[in-house]
């Protein structure tokens, strides 16, 4: 079968629905398919600041949120002309991973079935890009209804999600959550002193790595929140953020408030790659996701990286982290926001190290049996040609 995965958003570039498109590609592929990607990022660095990013701009100046509309129109409409330029290639599906894709890939008349990361408008009012109840934010939902009732199929990344597109739609999708590539994310203990001493780390440090958007959703602000109490028993221990976005000020604001500056490092974005070794040289990986403006966790890739590399985690309990992690068993949940939780939780994995080893241990099986990229891509194959045959 060929294939074709488009977005409006650039890939690759660091963040959860690139590894997924990546990850995705590699399943498939791997099965004999043949997969293309576009996106934004084929479109002309020229046009794209022209077009798109400048007008956006000062059109937000104007009135919030009317910037983020014309952006996503504009990139329908770059998708929709790439798609045409392609068609000569004879793809006997698209695979659309956002609203405004979804649109342009239909007029393009190859058979599409959409995959749904998120909750688009929730996501663009928690992140404080648009206004509740504004027409910008009633425009974005009337988008998203209408690619879920115009695409072949509906795949989601966890159950609320399906449950959100019905809501909103009327339109029954397909649950099939998250997952990596089981082979790239592994155990890698044997490398973790080399991989600290690559990246300027002291062997004997306490490692906490948060491998998260900085994004009000992702919670980013707690373990900068949780780290004094910590640093009162590790003196050493070192948080270390691979991530870039809007709440890197506030993080900056809590490490100088806390006086923290020797026990916090902000990366910004790591490339996917890089990742890997920083899961090999941590002692605890944290996803403290939170909910923000009716949005939550899906199946996290971060969290499921942490638990297929080998790193004990800690997460909260919203959303599809309640899913994947059971409790105390193969990873530790506490209740969102909730700073005191958090610290606790990481002393207990420091104080207790064999703990965190046999959770990790448990963590790995899991995700081989239940999170591999192959398995999710047999899932995603089926859709299509369910897609394809009309069923």
């Amino acid at each position: 079968m060929k294939i074709l995965i488009a977005t409006a958003y650039d890939y690759p570039h660091a963040g959860g629905l690139s590894t997924h498109v990546a990850t995705l590609q590699a399943g498939l592929e791997s099965m004999g398919h043949e997969v293309d990607v576009l996106s934004f990022s084929d479109v002309s660095p020229l046009s794209r600041k022209i077009l798109a990013q400048g007008p956006s701009f000062l059109l937000n100046k104007m009135k919030k949120g009317k910037g983020i509309i014309w952006s996503h129109k504009m990139r329908q409409r770059f998708l929709k002309a790439l798609i045409e330029k392609n068609k000569d290639k004879n793809y006997d599906i698209i695979n659309a991973q956002d609203p405004f894709t979804t649109l342009a890939a239909l007029e393009s008349g190859i058979p599409t079935v959409s995959t749904v990361h998120g909750y688009m408008t929730f996501e663009s009012i928690s992140k404080g890009s648009m206004d509740e109840g504004s027409a910008e934010a009633n425009e974005m939902q009337r988008v998203e209804v209408e690619a879920y009732k115009g695409t072949r199929k509906i795949i989601t990344v966890d159950t609320r999600l399906k449950n959100y597109v019905k809501d909103l739609s009327g339109v029954e999708g397909t649950a099939i959550r998250n997952f990596i590539d089981i082979h790239s994310f592994k155990p890698n203990a044997a490398q973790k002193n080399e991989f600290r001493r690559k990246h300027g780390i002291a062997e004997d440090a306490k490692v906490l790595f948060c491998p998260r958007r900085l994004t009000k959703k992702n919670g980013v602000i707690y373990p900068a929140l949780a780290l004094p109490a910590v640093v009162k028993k590790y003196p050493d221990v070192h948080l270390i953020y691979a991530g870039s976005g809007e709440a890197m000020n506030e993080i900056k604001e809590i490490v100088a408030r806390e006086k923290l500056e020797k026990n916090v490092t902000l990366l910004g974005a790591v490339a996917h790659d890089l990742v890997k070794e920083y899961y090999a040289l941590s002692d605890v990986v944290l996803v403290p996701s939170v909910y923000s403006a009716g949005v939550e966790e899906a199946t996290s890739i971060s969290a499921l990286e942490a638990m297929g590399s080998g790193s004990p985690l800690i997460a909260c309990a919203v959303g599809g982290l309640k899913e994947i992690v059971d409790p105390d068993v193969d990873g530790i949940l506490v209740e969102e926001k909730n700073v005191e939780q958090l610290s606790d939780a990481i002393i207990r994995l420091l104080d207790n190290p064999a703990e965190g080893a046999d959770m990790a241990a448990k963590a790995r099986t899991k995700i081989e049996q239940e999170y591999s990229h192959i398995a999710a891509a047999k899932k995603y194959l089926e859709i299509y040609e369910s897609a394809l045959s009309g069923r």
